[in-house]
């Protein structure tokens, strides 16, 4: 036990950001979308989705419809519902709907284009707060020289308080530091967690996106991300 936990004390963990941050990530790679894109790929699978299927483009994802029959459209631009998709990108609608043997097709403005630009990683796997601990689990288990936890931001463009809450969270408990994140989560409330309240978003991101959203450690597995030959990602889903 001793020599394992000086193991995990030798990893370095880089935080970085944005798809420039995706692109130079080494070793382990998370990249991390809270609000919602991984939040969301963690409700679907728990909804019964048999896959998901990620890609950063919107014309591939009507091609990815047309071709796997069994299989929904879910994604987001400017966070509202892509015109065509059968949900947007709002673990609201996901946590509602019956997704049994579908295949989700999965296309957003920052998370899944981290997927797609994790170029450099060994292992890639999607980070939110909802499945936060299992990607601990998981990073300690295969212990990898470097883990790079890529924060994607708002829009992929602008830093986003809770993606780098979520790096901080996973880099504490990597190195075993027993810090308390509770109070620092709720209170996205009052930064990048607010447009969720502002009643104008309600139809498109309601109030309990963030609730959902921020549900630390409520799954047990961790979606691990697959480059297809088609350029997409394919997400497996390991129990921890």
């Amino acid at each position: 036990m001793l020599f394992s936990l000086k193991n995990y004390y030798k990893m370095k963990i880089n935080i970085l950001e944005f798809v420039e941050g995706a692109r130079k990530a080494t070793g382990l790679a998370v990249i991390i979308d809270v609000f919602r894109a991984f939040s969301v790929a963690c409700y679907a699978i728990d909804a019964g989705a048999s896959r998901i299927i990620a890609t950063s483009d919107v014309s591939e994802a009507f091609l990815l419809k047309k071709k796997y029959k069994n299989s929904v459209l879910v994604g987001e631009r400017d966070e509202k519902k892509i015109e065509g998709f059968d949900f947007g990108n709002s673990p609201t609608e996901i946590i509602k709907a019956d997704l049994s043997g579908k295949t989700i097709i999965h296309t957003t403005t920052a998370g899944t284009q981290g997927l797609i630009n994790a170029i450099n990683a060994e292992i890639v796997l999607t980070g939110s707060f909802v499945n936060a601990d299992a990607i601990v689990n998981y990073a300690k288990s295969v212990n990898p020289d470097v883990v790079s936890l890529v924060a994607m931001g708002y829009r992929a463009t602008v830093s986003a308080e809770e993606d780098l809450l979520c790096a901080e969270m996973i880099d504490a408990k990597l190195k075993n530091e027993s810090s308390v994140f509770e109070g620092r989560i709720a209170d996205l409330q009052n930064t990048s967690g607010q447009r969720f309240f502002n009643p104008i978003n309600i139809d498109f991101s309601p109030p309990t996106d963030f609730f959902l959203c921020t549900m630390v450690s409520r799954f047990d597995f961790v979606l691990k991300a697959t480059k297809r030959l088609d350029g997409n990602i394919d997400l497996m889903r390991i129990d921890l």
